[in-house]
This record gives structure tokens, sequence and C-alpha cells, in this order.
């Protein structure tokens, strides 16, 4: 299994004070250094956090994989064709959320998402769709012919036992049996969302699941304990889960 980190919240502190530090783009390096697979950033329409040099600064030092997430619009697919990175995910987004709040409306959404998926892909950038984890949802992405999914874990991770961390069963279910599907598809399998060193094991030992991108956790972690350590604590978290299964 890979690990993919979310970089945003290091650009959270930054523009809180409208400083140029702390810099994501040298927090992406420490991430590498510290054995991640990949970099993930949402440059968002408001950029309320990553800014567009971010992103293109980021394509040219990321040693690993650069995931960029984006809402489907004409300015966002303009800017990844022009910076190609590795993977494009595809997620919904709102003003006024604090984060994003769930999956892709795949039906209302399906003439802008046809689009961007089309323009990308000749472009020759990967897809990932953002979803819920149903079975309409992955068949609808397979449908609309992007070649990734990442299954949005927050419902999950809202019914984790904060005491034990015991996982709430069905929703659990719901991820595996997504993953499955979406693997006897013939998609790429990754997961996502509210995941932190309680509640990521469950999800990590889901064999079909072969990417984790995890944000919030980590850069809360690592402001108190360094960025190298919280990664590695992840992944430690992530590779018992494997093991045991």
């Amino acid at each position: 299994m890979k690990l993919h980190v979310n970089v945003d919240h290091v650009a959270t502190l930054r523009q809180a004070r409208g400083t140029s530090y702390p810099d994501p783009v040298w927090a992406a390096a420490l991430v590498e250094l510290a054995g991640a697979d990949g970099i993930t950033v949402h440059l968002r329409e408001d950029r309320r956090h990553i800014q567009d040099r971010d992103v293109r600064v980021l394509k040219q030092s990321v040693r690993g994989v650069l995931n960029l997430e984006m809402a489907a619009t004409d300015e966002m697919v303009r800017i990844a064709i022009e910076v190609k990175p590795h993977v494009v995910t595809l997620v919904p987004e709102k003003r006024a959320e604090r984060t994003t709040e769930g999956g892709l409306d795949l039906v209302g959404a399906k003439a802008g998402l046809e689009r961007a998926i089309r323009a990308l892909g000749e472009a020759g950038i990967p897809v990932s769709l953002f979803i819920d984890p149903n079975d309409p949802a992955v068949r609808a992405s397979k449908d609309l012919g992007a070649p990734r999914i990442e299954l949005h874990t927050g419902d999950y991770c809202e019914r984790v036992n904060p005491i034990d961390h015991q996982p709430g069963d069905a929703e659990l279910t719901r991820l595996g049996d997504a993953a499955r599907l979406g693997v006897k598809l013939g998609l790429h399998v990754a997961a996502g969302h509210g995941l932190d060193y309680g509640n990521v094991g469950p999800v990590a030992a889901i064999r079909e699941i072969t990417e984790l991108n995890i944000g919030h956790a980590i850069v809360a972690r690592a402001v108190l304990i360094g960025m190298e350590r919280a990664v590695g604590e992840m992944w430690q978290a992530m590779r018992r889960a494997r093991a045991a299964e």
C-alpha cells in the first residue's frame, strides 16, 4: 500500500498570516524524505490554502507522485494541462465548506466530469474520481471513463468509536465492497478523508485499496513532533494493519 500525504494545511498555516512560510514545497520534501510515495494538494477555486505557485513548484520538485485535487472547472482543467501533475483527482467543491464533505455527484455533474476527464486524458493525465463508497458510484465512474477512484472515508471516520477506535461495521463493509468492485472493474482504488492514527488500520487492511491520501492528521501531528516522525508513525500504523491480515 502507498501513502500520499496532503500538505494543504501547511499552506493553511502560511495563509493565516500572509507570510511566505511555512512553505508546503519544503514540507513536501520532508514528507518524501520520510518515505511517503506521493504528495497531494487541493488547488481550490478560492485559493484558501494552496496557491498556483505551489502547484507549479511542486511539479518540478516532487520525486514521487504529485496528485492534484481540483474541481472539474474549465479554469482548473487548463491549469492541470499546463502543469501536468502525475494524477488529477476530481472532487466536489463548495465555497462555504471547511473541507470536502462527500463524494462527487456523478449524475448531476456528469457532463462537466465527462469534459474534464476527456480533456485531461487527451493531455496524458490520469483522472481519479472522489466518490462515495457504493456500487452505483463505482460503476458510474467506470462508465465515465475514469481509470481511478478514491473512496470517501469520511462517513467511516465519523462512526469510529473515539475511545476504543472500533469501526462502524456497516461503513467498513461499504468501503470493502466498493473497493472489491472497483478492482473487479479494472480501476485503481485509493481512499481518503478524515483518516488518522487511530482509525487508519481497518481501512489499510482492505487489500483492494492500494493507496491512502492522508493530510490533516499528519500535518497536525507534525506541528508537535516533526514531519519525519509523523509520517513514519502513519506508515507504521498502515503496515501493522496489513501484516495482521
